[in-house]
């Protein structure tokens, strides 16, 4: 089975209850699950590789970090995953979005 991590953070926890009133209404729905799916990105990608790239400033020449490796791609699933790719791609603007088809046999629901 592959690995998974549960996100217990405090304002992600905030916003789920604000997204889960019964009077929170649509727009307001749509912001706050890209700000958690913002949250998210920012603690799912903790541990991406870096590298060294040495960049112009201002000031002169400096070594910096940037993401190493592949360029990546979210594939939400869908439909609930669908309000998340905005939040995803605020936070790693170059990632591609891949989409996954799949459906249930309505009669066995497998």
């Amino acid at each position: 089975m592959g690995k998974f991590t549960v996100l217990n953070h405090p304002l992600i926890q905030h916003k789920l209850t604000i997204i889960r009133r019964k009077e929170t209404g649509s727009n307001e729905f749509r912001r706050i699950v890209g700000e958690i799916a913002g949250l998210m990105t920012y603690e799912i990608t903790r541990d991406l590789p870096l590298q060294d790239v040495e960049i112009e400033t201002p000031m002169g020449k400096t070594v910096q970090k940037e993401l190493a490796g592949k360029k990546l791609t979210i594939v939400p699933i869908l439909r609930a995953g669908m309000g998340m790719v905005n939040g995803v791609l605020e936070m790693i603007p170059s990632a591609k979005v891949g989409v996954v088809g799949m459906y249930r046999d309505e009669e066995t629901l497998k």
